[in-house]
């Protein structure tokens, strides 16, 4: 059925929003603030002015501002919402939204067609798998944030369909969109990866015939060297976007100490539901990636846990705000797909009430992180 992902896409998101606006109203606070708090207040504020428009109110996590701040944030998604509230009648925020939902349907097509791609089980294992996998990434834990004013439903189209070109040998789709990536979100350094080495196997294993592959392998970093580069002009230091993230957000790389402290902290005193449901997100991930190495190392989708472990690798090595992991674990989609075809194996009855048991407790997360949690997410 043509329009399935779609509706499994739609249906699991209306679920996280009817739970967010039951307890939206239990405590006082609107919906449509809600779906623009945070990040979301930075990206609408970019898509109105541009780097040198933000309001001086806007700060980073410290409270201070200087000419260079915006510049932390990535341009692609902004100056989408931007081109579209350039319509009539579309407000910033509408527009910002609606991108939002395009996007995550876009990626919901794309989840189905890459586990459609997968080497393994049968046509119809693999078409189940791939709706099951949409409900699933759906009803991520942060899944909330598909659903706001926020860049990772559009990182998460964008990676899905260049996995999908790397898969189907389509070289140019898969250049195209990695590029596109990195002009979204920081993450696209796992994407750029997987798709250069998958292009560089295949123009090895032709011994260089045809220019697609080398088309990939040449566009695949631009947009996120593009954008690294003209940050590094406008501060006039080769590492500006990082020096950026450092001081302003106090984030970085440091092999996972951060995250470990974090970990043996919230084990030892269970400070908040957040944070203990984020510890056992990190945990499930790893299990899960465990998983996928050992259906894919020997098989043709091993681009998929190239980019998988350096997604985990890159949330589970980075300082900062500890509470947004939850969130930065969307990109690692393809790590939902081994669960995914165990479960497109069971009885239909079976898979509805287990996606919908997700979808309401993924919806109730969502909503508690953004109505009760004090910080951002």
């Amino acid at each position: 059925m043509l329009l399935a992902p779609a509706l499994v896409y739609l249906v699991v998101c209306q679920i996280g929003l009817l739970v967010l606006a039951w307890m939206a109203s239990r405590n006082g606070v609107a919906v449509t603030s809600l779906l623009a708090s945070w990040d979301g207040e930075w990206f609408l504020a970019l898509a109105g002015g541009g780097y040198d428009g933000v309001s001086p109110e806007f700060a980073d996590a410290f409270g201070w501002r200087t000419p260079d701040t915006p510049l932390a944030f990535f341009p692609g998604y902004p100056a989408l919402v931007a081109a579209v509230a350039g319509l009539p009648g579309v407000t910033r925020l509408a527009a910002a939204l609606g991108v939002t939902v395009v996007a995550g349907v876009v990626c919901a097509y794309g989840l189905a067609r890459l586990v459609r791609a997968l080497p393994f089980g049968s046509p119809e294992l693999r078409q189940a798998g791939g709706l099951v996998l949409v409900a699933l990434f759906a009803a991520s834990p942060m899944g909330v944030v598909l659903s706001m004013a926020y860049s990772e439903a559009l990182f998460c189209a964008l990676a899905a369909w260049a996995l999908v070109g790397v898969l189907e040998r389509r070289w140019l789709l898969a250049g195209l969109c990695c590029a596109a990536a990195g002009l979204v979100r920081p993450t696209a350094a796992a994407l750029v990866v997987a798709v250069g080495l998958a292009a560089l196997v295949a123009i090895l294993g032709s011994r260089g015939r045809g220019w697609r592959p080398w088309a990939a392998l040449v566009l695949a970093p631009a947009g996120l060297l593009g954008y690294l580069g003209f940050v590094a002009s406008r501060t006039g230091r080769a590492g500006g976007w990082f020096a950026l993230q450092r001081h302003g957000w106090d984030s970085g790389f440091d092999g996972g100490a951060s995250t470990l402290r974090f970990t043996v902290d919230v084990l030892a005193t269970a400070p908040s539901v957040l944070e203990v449901v984020t510890v056992a997100l990190l945990a499930a991930a790893v299990v899960l990636l465990v998983v996928a190495m050992r259906s894919w190392w020997r098989s043709a989708a091993w681009p998929l846990l190239v980019y998988a472990t350096l997604v985990l690798a890159m949330v589970l090595g980075s300082d900062g705000v500890m509470n947004s992991k939850a969130r930065l674990l969307l990109p690692a989609f393809v790590l939902l797909i081994p669960p995914a075809i165990g479960l497109a194996r069971r009885r239909p009855g079976t898979a509805v009430a287990v996606l919908a048991g997700l979808a309401v407790s993924s919806g109730w997360f969502g909503a508690y992180s953004l109505t009760v949690w004090p910080y951002a997410i």
